[in-house]
């Protein structure tokens, strides 16, 4: 399950949870003239795909998560009550004929795993599981990833790089007494501890998201380090934490510590598979172009996303353009979204899904987790749905 280290508003986050829990809500509409209706061909999902598409996110509206709603048309409403946004399916202007639902997860669905989410409810057609759940999951709850819409994790580990210029990997601190505030689900920290990156006396898994403990390090001058998201918490503990908080922060990625996990890759139930696959093989190009388009114009897509966060009133997510613009330009710079190896965008590298079993089959076996036996990369992934010749231009 995905974890959000961001500040939303913790002193109230009961209250707003059971309040959005009861909240009868509403919809609030988009007005625009409907797009046009695609021609019979690659645009047209109608009679393939379901006549709603569902998409089960792990948190709320974000614009790491552009790519789908990119694909929202026309006419997009959003449903407080059920914590979603619903609208026409369209593609490169076109509408597909079929209906796509964008479902927000963590608070949303009690912070439960999306791949648990997808099996209590069939209906959800697509959801966003990360590498590290799918295999801790491949026993009960397989799952196929179709595509990875992030070539790099944005899971880091960041520090005041002020106050500790000597820092440059995760590694260094390692060496030090500083403690290390993370999320006691994040499994990542097991491989860092079991690799000697990290020593078991400085982690500290008790961290809730709330900004106040390393305000407090901070103002203290105690050494501290925190677990997080690239494309958010640098900007937040920068611009965000209110009058006299800001923080220059330096960060390293988890994933080059040798840990490379695909982040919320875009799955399906195994077992679905065959009765998906004609979907699929017009679907997922789809969803590879709407990425490259998000990636090359977002302007109105994260106008979109804050538009579909400030509707969400009971919500205890906040989203700024700012953060917007950041998370956009950090997926760049950073090359967490990219073609990677190759001229492809969304494909997945099997090399890089036998590392992670191999990293993650004694941890999950000393937590007496029982993943598949004999897992193989296969099991987890298939790239036969893309379209090899979409992906990002260069210049």
């Amino acid at each position: 399950m995905r974890s959000r280290n961001y500040a939303i508003a913790v002193a109230g986050l009961a209250v707003a949870l059971a309040s959005a829990a009861c909240s009868s809500g509403g919809s609030t509409a988009d007005t625009r003239p409907a797009a046009p209706t695609a021609s019979a061909g690659a645009l047209t999902l109608k009679g393939v795909c379901p006549d709603k598409v569902i998409v089960q996110t792990d948190w709320f509206a974000e614009s790491e998560y552009g790519v789908y709603y990119q694909m929202l048309g026309p006419g997009y409403k959003f449903d407080t009550a059920k914590k979603r946004v619903v609208g026409p399916l369209v593609a490169q202007g076109q509408d597909t004929g079929v209906r796509l639902e964008i479902r927000y997860g963590g608070p949303a669905i009690g912070f439960q795993q999306v791949s648990a989410q997808m099996y209590q409810d069939k209906s959800i057609t697509l959801g966003q599981v990360s590498t590290d759940e799918a295999v801790q999951n491949s026993g009960k709850l397989p799952t196929l990833a179709v595509m990875a819409p992030a070539e790099i994790s944005p899971y880091m580990i960041m520090w005041d790089k002020d106050k500790h210029p000597e820092f440059n990997t995760i590694a260094d601190i390692g060496q030090t007494n500083t403690k290390v505030l993370y999320y006691q689900t994040d499994t990542y920290m097991q491989y860092l501890l079991g690799a000697g990156i990290l020593r078991p006396s400085q982690v500290d898994g008790s961290y809730q998201g709330d900004p106040s403990r390393w305000v407090t390090a901070e103002a203290k001058g105690e050494p501290i380090a925190e677990a997080g998201f690239a494309t958010s918490e640098p900007y937040l503990y920068k611009h965000e934490l209110g009058p006299g908080k800001s923080y220059n922060v330096d960060l390293q990625l988890i994933n080059d510590t040798g840990y490379p996990n695909y982040a919320e890759a875009l799955v399906i139930r195994a077992e679905d598979k065959d009765k998906l696959a004609p979907c699929l093989k017009k679907l997922v190009p789809i969803v590879q172009q709407s990425l490259v388009d998000f990636m090359n114009d977002p302007t109105a897509t994260n106008t979109l996303v804050i538009a579909a966060v400030k509707a969400d009133k009971s919500s205890v997510w906040t989203y700024s353009s700012g953060m917007a613009d950041y998370a956009v330009k950090t997926l760049k710079d950073l090359g967490l979204v990219s073609n990677g190896s190759n001229g492809t965008i969304g494909d997945i590298d099997a090399a890089r899904i036998k590392r992670m079993i191999d990293i993650l089959t004694p941890i999950f076996a000393s937590k007496k987790v029982q993943i598949k036996a004999g897992l193989q990369p296969s099991n987890l992934f298939t790239n036969e749905f893309l379209d090899p010749k979409i992906g990002l231009k260069s210049g």
